[in-house]
């Protein structure tokens, strides 16, 4: 594993994720939140605590660039992030979003919202990962011609 490439792959995915989930959040999503702010909390509260979320996001992004590199199976990065991303979104859907939709009185219309940018958002970041990790290259010592190293 090459940990140097999986600290910046890490880094360039949640660079990306900051700038598409404010893309996402407050402006595609940003009228849809005006309608269910009661089930929210103030902006003002949630703006306060934003650079928390910034940094457990940063944390995730360490340990999703690790997962991606330990599961790597030397194909193409690419492909094989968009499959980890996917993966990863689904996960996080199953495990995470559906019980938010379970404790916040919002509709389902958002819950389907939320998970399709999820999957969407790690498919991508998956891909970004894969594109920027390359495992370490190992040496082959060339053998001798009697056989013999």
């Amino acid at each position: 594993m090459n940990l140097p490439r999986v600290g910046i792959a890490a880094v360039v995915a949640w660079v990306v994720y900051l700038f598409v989930s404010y893309f996402v959040h407050a402006v595609l999503l940003a009228d849809v939140y005006l309608r269910h702010r009661a089930a929210m909390r103030p902006e003002e509260q949630a703006n306060a605590i934003l650079p928390v979320g910034f940094l457990f996001a940063l944390v995730g992004f360490f340990a999703f660039a690790y997962s991606y590199a330990k599961g790597y199976e030397g194909g193409s990065g690419l492909q094989e992030g968009l499959r980890f991303g996917v993966i990863v979104g689904i996960l996080l859907c199953c495990f995470a979003k559906i019980w938010e939709y379970m404790v916040w009185p919002v509709p389902g219309t958002l819950l389907a919202m939320w998970m399709l940018d999820l999957i969407v958002e790690f498919t991508l970041y998956g891909m970004i990962v894969g594109l920027v990790y390359r495992p370490k290259t190992v040496a082959v010592r060339p053998q001798s011609r009697s056989g013999l190293a």
